[in-house]
């Protein structure tokens, strides 16, 4: 059932809406000339009416109980923010350009998550598409962006949207997100949204008043969990599965990263997810062409990425935080909270070889046992990456890795990233070094609120132990520090780290061995304790050896024998990248990587490497 205001063209426009409880609805029209029409009982608990003499532009808002008017739950766009009147759309007059755009298969993407309002001094979706050349030049085939459905005022990270089917207003509003979905296009990039289906913010959230939208049986971090599985449930799943074909019909992007599913909850025989996989696929098939569901789950359940035929719910990939985790313990020394389950060189061997690390052993953090394991997933259906936005945004001071450790192992770091047997996501800065943090950040209009958000960050950052006070989110100068600057990728070290990014993805492109996600063609070693790995990847005619030194001192290759027949294609002490020189091929520097080329057929790699 499509909900909202649907414009039919001919100034004539059809209002549907789910309210299975409210013994009768009308749309009240504000403007240009107020005007209130009763709506017709629909089947399910829907309601409906085609109202004459209305034009894109024109704003409404429904009238659940005598004297109190809310906004469209589906309100495709909040013009006067989210207490105002919503407004009409026509999604059938935008001139795409993007008719023969057949999308880039998620085992080819390089991603790259961005925040639009921080991303540029403007913060809008028209001041990103200046900025597509300078991203596709890095090699990025895909953007993310994080949410941007309408939420309360001009700043937030989007995570606290109240209108799903909105596009936030100081972005720019609808036609801006098709502008610049329609430019990414054009340039050959995908274009990947960030949606939250596990809850709604606390400012301008009506739905409650219109239709059981949430349930007390069980609790999240945010409040009564959304309906999934009680009664009147069917409604609420349309709602956020339609929202989701939404996205795709009507704005063209390519693939949804669902936010954080282990928020999530539903006992049903038909979950959501499996619900929401399956209307996906069935898009997919009529549209002719692939369209993507990536989650973010904690959870290291198989079954999100299994098929429904395995007993999954059939998504198609995931964020893989283990090889987060494995990554940044090994490069920081960090052992707190989270971090505490991870820290030895056998957990990045594990993440780079099969994803999960924790596949049901006991996790210290959790005090109970964790996770499945994901060694028969092919490695396209997990994204890894060394920073994100909650990674650097949920630390006390939002400082990145280049905050937290010297250049060479940001130069690391990034090895390990790029020639993973995975799907690689850079976040937004990430490719220079960017000094400047990731705040969180929000501009509510209820003093209570503000406060409560300011208490409910100091009590996340508890875990972690951090010293000091946490940055005001409310402040303004709080999400001015958190754009990025860029003026540094030119300056510099700065400068360098773009080049070594940029070339080290041409390297991935063009090297068969490493160029697609594959954990067949893969052996990986932890050699001792020495913090030295070794990954082998290869294809039908070459090897690739790859040596990533993760502690200090430098390491000997000699018990490895480097063959005759290799050739040292990267080396991240190279001069060239501001390092303090190779010792290639007897040695290793301290934190860096190292890459072989072997032209010949693979030699067999043993059980217990593969």
């Amino acid at each position: 059932m499509r909900i909202g205001a649907t414009y039919l063209g001919n100034r004539r426009c059809e209002f549907v809406l789910w309210a299975p409880l409210l013994p009768d609805v009308t749309v009240r029209i504000v403007s240009p000339a107020e005007r209130v029409i009763p709506m017709t009982p629909l089947p399910e608990g829907y309601w409906g009416t085609v109202i004459e003499g209305l034009s894109p532009g024109d704003r409404y808002v429904f009238r659940v109980t005598q004297g109190r008017d809310r906004p469209d739950p589906a309100s495709y766009s909040q013009p006067l923010g989210v207490h105002g009147p919503s407004e009409i759309v026509d999604h059938t007059f935008f001139p795409w350009e993007d008719r023969h755009w057949r999308g880039i298969p998620l085992s080819d993407m390089i991603q790259y998550e961005l925040h639009v309002g921080s991303f540029t001094p403007e913060g809008t979706f028209d001041a990103v598409i200046p900025r597509l050349d300078a991203l596709r030049e890095i090699g990025i085939n895909a953007v993310e962006l994080m949410p941007v459905a309408q939420f309360p005022g001009e700043r937030n990270w989007g995570y606290d949207g109240v209108y799903p089917y909105a596009v936030q207003t100081s972005y720019g509003g609808p036609d801006a997100l098709k502008r610049l979905v329609n430019a990414c296009h054009k340039q050959g990039l995908a274009v990947i949204l960030d949606v939250v289906y596990n809850h709604l913010g606390p400012e301008g959230n009506y739905l409650a008043e219109f239709a059981p939208y949430f349930t007390n049986h069980y609790r999240s971090p945010w409040g009564d969990a959304i309906n999934f599985d009680g009664a009147y449930s069917d409604g609420v799943k349309n709602y956020f599965i339609e929202n989701a074909l939404y996205w795709f019909r009507e704005y063209h992007v390519d693939g949804l990263r669902l936010d954080a599913i282990h928020g999530i909850f539903d006992r049903g025989a038909s979950p959501f997810l499996a619900e929401l996989a399956e209307a996906a696929r069935d898009f997919s098939t009529r549209a002719g062409r692939k369209y993507y569901l990536i989650a973010e789950s904690d959870l290291e359940d198989v079954r999100v990425i299994r098929p429904p035929d395995l007993g999954g719910f059939g998504l198609d990939a995931q964020w893989c935080d283990d090889f987060h985790h494995a990554v940044r313990t090994l490069l920081t020394g960090e052992d707190r909270g989270y971090f505490a389950d991870y820290g030895r060189i056998d957990h990045l061997a594990k993440a780079l070889r099969e994803g999960f690390v924790y596949s049901g052993q006991y996790s210290r953090h959790r005090k109970r046992r964790h996770g499945s394991s994901s060694k028969d997933r092919p490695a396209e259906q997990f994204v890894v990456f060394c920073q994100n936005h909650d990674q650097v945004g949920n630390r006390l001071n939002g400082d990145r890795l280049s905050q937290l450790v010297p250049f060479e192992t940001l130069k690391l770091a990034a090895g390990i990233l790029l020639l993973s047997p995975y799907v690689p996501l850079l976040f937004m800065g990430e490719e220079y070094g960017e000094t400047a943090p990731f705040l969180y950040f929000v501009s509510h209009s209820d003093p209570d609120l503000i406060e409560a958000v300011r208490r409910g960050r100091k009590e996340e950052f508890r875990a972690f132990q951090w010293p000091g006070e946490p940055p005001d989110p409310q402040s303004s100068e709080t999400f001015l520090r958190s754009r990025i600057d860029w003026a540094k990728r030119e300056e510099g070290h700065h400068r360098v780290l773009l080049d070594y990014y940029m070339s080290l993805i041409r390297l991935r492109r063009e090297i068969p061995a490493i160029g697609r996600p594959d954990k067949n063609r893969l052996g990986v070693l932890a050699v001792d304790k020495k913090q030295l790995l070794y990954l082998k990847r290869w294809s039908d005619s070459e090897q690739l050896h790859c040596f990533f030194n993760l502690g200090p001192s430098d390491a000997d290759l000699d018990t490895l024998e480097p063959s005759d027949h290799w050739k040292a294609v990267w080396d991240s002490s190279d001069p060239r990248w501001n390092g303090p020189g190779s010792l290639l091929p007897k040695k290793l520097r301290g934190h860096s990587v190292a890459v072989f080329r072997e032209a010949s057929p693979p030699s067999v790699i043993p059980a217990d490497e593969s």
